[in-house]
Formats: C-alpha cells, structure tokens, sequence
C-alpha cells in the first residue's frame, strides 16, 4: 500500500490499466439497501448509515469552503483531478444529464461540488476553466496535500500518485456521493450507473 487511506468500497480507478478494477475486499462492510415492498432496489449504494464527511478546502475564488455551506442543497461530490483521461469528464458529463433529468426545480436545489486530489497541478485557475467548461455552476474544490488527503479520508476516498515516464497520474476512487439537504450522506452512485439509473436512486432515496 501506498497510502494510509481507506480503499474505496467498489470503484473504478482512473489510471490505465486500473479502470475497472473492483476494490471488493470492504464490499462486506457497505451498509445494504432497505428494500420494503414498495422501495425499488437501488443501483447505487445506501450509506445512510454511515457518518457524514466534510472537508475544509477553498473554492476557486479562494473562499474557504465546508460542507455546512452547502445546507438546504442536494450535494453531488466528487473527487477527481482535471487531467484524468476518462473517468472525471464522464462523471461530470453524467452530472448534466442528471440535472436536465430531474427537471428544472430540482436541478435548481442540486450543488455538484468536484474536490481535487491533485493540488500540485490543479490551480484554482485551471480547476475553473475545467468545471466551468462542463457547467458555470458546477464548483471546484482544492487545498493543500494536508487538506486534501483529510477530505479524502474524512468520505474513506482512497487516491495515490501513479508515475507515468516524466509525468504522473492518479488512481482514485471513482463513486459520487450524495448528501441530502440536511447535510446527511445518503448515497453513493457508481460509476457504471447510467444518468437515468442515478436520478431513480436520487427520487427513490431522496
């Protein structure tokens, strides 16, 4: 292990050749979904049992941020870095067709918040141009290493380094989570969810 963080329960990993590996070893910690007669199944994970993370980063206008700043919205979060080939701009591609999914109203009251976990190259500038480009109200988060890797550990999101001849790239756990208006996490959404498969999670845990 290259790091003291916490594997992610399911999740595909960013570099190549990791992508679609499937860190099972937690699966058996996950809290299941409550499925009653008139629940449908989800297709994502039930984590309200489990505690809230936070963080303190700032945004790409240098506020300092925290989840508490957030109350009253839907949080959609995920962590990533702008130079990932695939898994990020899918992610983030999936969030606007969650949004035009849900309509008008609830897209008003969803916040999609995109955490860095690499702060060495991802500037607030560059951090800006990257989420912007997807949608203006999409907002990037990032701090130093210390922050970063407390944010991280704070959701039990595992990412690391991974050299590439010169350069680097980062393995990172590929899940999206929810937290409700109240700030309570809710949900994780996998990465192979369609945009239609996570709106039913959001009507049905939401």
């Amino acid at each position: 292990m290259h790091s003291a963080l916490a594997r992610p329960p399911v999740g595909a990993l960013s570099a190549p050749g990791r992508r679609r590996r499937l860190l099972l070893s937690t699966l058996a910690l996950l809290p299941l979904a409550a499925c009653g007669p008139d629940t449908p199944p989800l297709n994502g994970m039930d984590l309200s049992s489990m505690p809230t993370g936070d963080f303190q980063l700032q945004d790409t206008e240098g506020r300092q941020r925290q989840l508490a700043d957030y109350r009253g919205q839907t949080v959609m979060l995920f962590f990533g870095f702008t130079q990932c080939p695939d898994i990020c701009p899918t992610a983030l591609t999936r969030a606007l067709e969650i949004k035009s999914l849900l309509g008008a109203d609830a897209a008003a009251k969803l916040r999609i918040l995109f955490i860095t976990v690499d702060p060495e190259r991802d500037t607030p500038e560059i951090l800006r141009a990257y989420t912007q480009a997807f949608d203006p109200a999409f907002v990037g988060l990032r701090g130093d290493a210390e922050q970063t890797r407390a944010a991280a550990q704070s959701f039990k999101v595992f990412y690391q380094k991974v050299p590439t001849g010169s350069s680097y790239t980062m393995d990172h756990t590929a899940l999206t989570y929810i937290i409700d208006a109240q700030g309570k996490l809710r949900l994780a959404l996998r990465h192979q969810q369609t945009a239609e498969q996570c709106v039913q999670d959001l009507r049905t845990v939401l």
